[in-house]
């Protein structure tokens, strides 16, 4: 792989650098707000949203601006919405295998996965990458009967203006092998859909940090998903 080839060639730069945005990145909060509700009228729907820091809506200031919020606005035009967000900033993948391993079982209809920058970031292996999120697709319809998964692809890093270049080139590269290995995930389970997510070219709705979504993208993420899961639900 190539960014195997750059980590040998431009590594202890990479480490710098990652080091230097550590440093000065700023720690933006978790939003205020519920993360777990029921809202709507007309066919039930029950909804599970897990992850990282993009899931817990990191970047903007309440979790109706988040990707929860985003999800259950549209949904609760048409349905019945019982929701539930559970999420916590810098989770990994196997981090957040390890957190529904530990929530008590509960039934619902449709989960949003949103995980992998971390595993990006933290180095962390494709081979345990991949697997993690088939242990987690398994988990979600196994313990809580979930019957469709969709997996949100990792954000275009490479175009994350917290990053400087050469980190940002090779983090990207990461990113999208990451991807290719989500969506293979995605088509080996019928219960799962890879979700590539119709972000602006330059990502214009990123948070004030330069690495998080802003209020747009979080826009264009709940719309596209909710549209996703609407679709599902008239089939």
């Amino acid at each position: 792989m190539l960014y195997h080839l750059a980590l040998i060639l431009i590594g202890p730069i990479l480490f710098l650098q990652g080091k230097y945005v550590k440093r000065v990145t700023p720690k933006l909060p978790e939003p205020d707000g519920h993360r777990h509700g029921e809202v709507g009228q007309g066919k039930g729907l029950s909804l599970l949203i897990v992850g990282d820091s993009a899931a817990a809506g990191v970047g903007v200031d309440h979790q109706q601006q988040a990707l929860s919020g985003r999800l259950v606005a549209p949904l609760s035009k048409t349905n019945a919405v019982r929701w539930k967000l559970i999420a916590q900033s810098g989770d990994t993948s196997r981090q957040l295998l390890d957190r529904l391993h530990a929530m008590p079982q509960e039934e619902f209809d449709t989960a949003v996965v949103s995980i992998g920058v971390n595993d990006v970031t933290g180095l962390n292996r494709a081979s345990a990458w991949a697997e993690n999120v088939r242990l987690i697709v398994q988990l979600l319809t196994e313990k809580f009967g979930v019957r469709k998964v969709y997996l949100s692809c990792i954000p275009p890093m490479h175009l994350f203006p917290a990053l400087p270049n050469p980190l940002r080139w090779w983090l990207g590269l990461r990113a999208k092998q990451f991807n290719v290995l989500m969506s293979a995930v995605a088509e080996s389970e019928r219960s799962c859909i890879y979700v590539a997510i119709p972000y602006s070219g330059d990502l214009a709705g990123i948070a004030g940090d330069g690495f998080h979504p802003g209020a747009e993208a979080y826009r264009v993420w709940g719309d596209y998903v909710a549209e996703l899961i609407q679709g599902g639900v008239a089939e």
